[in-house]
């Protein structure tokens, strides 16, 4: 299957992405590890995303368009793919179309993963994060620390990053409705949209995709 995946921050798509990869045996391909293993690798395409990112500019559409189709062009992708932050505007959803019907292939499906405006400020402005290693994090409400402030893997400080006040969250949202939802309707347009709930449990949230990618494929 190819297949999109779409949703507001805080949405849990990289946690369903993972395991409906693994699920439909697909690989997951996510913006952020294009980009960085892009820049780390020195690849022409992440010199120039490098540049931009220094400047404090926005990366172009085209060179993360072009970062995915390198992808997709992979021999683990040959029997399909899981987007993940890709595409992130019109620009890019009319792009990625280009590129599938170049190589006679089309999406199966857009999982647009549903979660309420308020709950996802919960979620992302809730989270701490271990100042001595930042893999390790907590939440002050669904996953509290033994101690408050104090990380339980390591004893390190418990801290708010910046990117997660609410400030931000909400700041991130406006981001995601002005420039990710209009392509939820360019997508629903074409019959490829299947609106999943993203509460509850991560496998019953996952489960929940399957069966609605499943029933879109039939």
């Amino acid at each position: 299957m190819r297949i999109v995946l779409v949703g507001p921050p805080g949405a849990g798509k990289g946690t369903q992405a993972a395991y409906l990869a693994k699920n439909l045996s697909i690989p997951h391909i996510s913006t952020g590890d294009l980009f960085r293993a892009n820049i780390s690798q020195g690849t022409p395409l992440g010199k120039q995303a490098q540049e931009y990112m220094n400047a404090g500019e926005l990366v172009p559409d085209e060179v993360t368009v072009g970062m995915a189709k390198d992808r997709m062009e992979k021999p683990d992708a040959d029997e399909g793919f899981l987007l993940d932050g890709f595409p992130r505007n019109l620009s890019q959803a009319k792009a990625l179309d280009e590129i599938l019907a170049e190589s006679g292939i089309a999406l199966d499906g857009v999982l647009d993963l549903e979660v309420p405006e308020e709950e996802v400020v919960k979620r992302i402005a809730g989270r701490r994060t271990c100042r001595s290693d930042s893999s390790h994090t907590f939440h002050v409400e669904y996953k509290r620390p033994k101690t408050e402030g104090v990380c339980d893997e390591c004893g390190g400080e418990l801290y708010q990053r910046e990117d997660d006040s609410e400030e931000t969250v909400r700041k991130r949202l406006e981001v995601y409705h002005r420039e990710t939802e209009p392509i939820i309707d360019y997508y629903r347009s074409q019959g490829l949209v299947v609106t999943i709930s993203a509460l509850g449990k991560v496998g019953e949230v996952t489960e929940r995709a399957m069966s609605a990618l499943q029933r879109q494929a039939a």
